[in-house]
């Protein structure tokens, strides 16, 4: 084990989680990403004038950023610190993976004048069914924008980011679920060798023109992991990993015992409640997406602290379910600062926050070199032995082994 944690100090259960695109800034490279100055948690906070998140203050996050209304502290409740991504890209599943281990050299292909051509003849031979759009776009907009003429013509609408993903938007009324799936599956199978995007994602919406909304029934069809990944390794050995939101999606099923997709960041954290409760041991890893979904690429800080906010209320109840044994590890994946003119994730450093009656108070954990420290300090404290990437830091946070 890398970092040369006992088995027996934690048996039970890690639960990680993966607050989507709450990043603090200081990426040493994010004005190679067009990001320089970005920082999300940091800004969000000074938009609103300040922002109440006792808890996590109390696991040492005001110790990591200069954050409005998150006071730095002498007696933290665990360990703190800072990752910094090495992969190349600034999106949910380069950063989810290298979590998990995986780093990328190469960043995912972007379509900044929209997809070839040939790729969306192809899509359209396959389906039976004409598309527009095919252009980078807002997601809230592009439906605001088409949705009538969609509804009119019944041709899904095919739109990008200046991530690497091909999403697919159709009302529910005029495109089945089960059928704008099968969609996003064939788009899926075209999208290969250099034009194989991170993800493909299915955007349902309902409502009439004027007033539609997407809804929760968003699917995710990822690109395989082109190595084991800390998932893998965890299964492998015979313990569970329980996937809360789009953790499935993300790893295309890969290493993944149990899924338990989830509509929103508080079935998010009652799916978290519940599976460490229920986990015989292993991985309870969550992804709470509506930071970036609903307030990030919305531009919208005061929603985005507002569900910080209720994150941070719930985190007695998240802390209530673990055992003696337990860790508690709360990070994220990118940023998404929804105070710059972009609605794009940005280039950030995320904040690292690892707690449990075991994991030693006060530990400054520094700058860690990679997101995939997290995985590697995982596999130390389930006992798994790991040949990804990363540098466990196991060893600087237990305290005593079980009674």
């Amino acid at each position: 084990m890398a970092g040369g944690a006992s088995a027996d100090i934690f048996p039970r259960a890690v639960v990680l989680i993966v607050l989507d695109s709450v990043g603090i800034g200081g990426a040493p490279d994010a004005a190679a990403y067009g990001d320089h100055g970005s920082a999300t948690l940091p800004h969000v906070a000074s938009a609103v004038g300040g922002i109440a998140l006792p808890h996590l203050a109390e696991f040492g996050l005001g110790n990591l950023a200069r954050v409005d209304g998150v006071p730095p502290t002498d007696a933290a409740r665990g360990a703190f610190g800072i990752l910094t991504e090495r992969s190349a890209g600034k999106d949910t599943t380069t950063g989810h993976w290298e979590l998990m281990g995986v780093v990328l050299d190469d960043p995912f292909p972007t379509y900044p004048h929209g997809f070839p051509t040939d790729i969306i003849a192809e899509l359209e031979r396959r389906t039976g069914r004409p598309t527009i759009g095919n252009k980078v776009a807002s997601g809230t907009e592009i439906i605001d924008e088409l949705g009538e003429e969609h509804m009119r013509t019944g041709a899904p609408i095919v739109y990008t980011s200046a991530d690497s993903v091909f999403q697919i938007a159709a009302h529910e009324g005029v495109v089945p679920l089960d059928e704008l799936y099968e969609i996003c599956r064939a788009a899926r199978a075209i999208l290969s060798g250099p034009h194989e995007v991170g993800r493909v994602i299915a955007r349902p919406f309902v409502g009439a023109p004027g007033s539609f909304e997407r809804t929760a029934n968003r699917h995710d069809y990822s690109r395989l992991p082109p190595a084991d990944t800390v998932l893998d390794e965890i299964v492998r050995a015979g313990l569970e990993v329980r996937g809360v939101g789009k953790i499935h999606d993300i790893f295309a099923g890969r290493g993944v015992s149990h899924s338990r997709p989830t509509r929103s960041n508080a079935d998010g954290i009652d799916a978290v409640i519940a599976e460490t409760a229920a986990i015989e041991r292993g991985l309870v890893f969550a992804n709470l997406v509506d930071f970036d979904q609903s307030y990030g690429h919305r531009n919208d800080p005061a929603g985005y602290a507002h569900a910080l906010e209720e994150f941070d209320a719930r985190v007695p109840e998240i802390v209530a379910t673990l055992d003696d044994d337990d860790v508690l590890i709360v990070t994220a994946d990118h940023g998404n600062d929804p105070t710059t003119l972009s609605t794009d994730h940005s280039r950030e450093r995320v904040p690292l926050l690892v707690s449990g009656a075991r994991v030693a108070g006060g530990t400054d954990l520094g700058v860690r070199s990679s997101f995939a420290d997290c995985g590697a300090t995982i596999a130390d404290l389930l006992g798994v032995s790991s040949g990804a990437a990363g540098t466990s830091f196991a060893g600087a946070i237990l305290v005593t082994a079980s009674p």
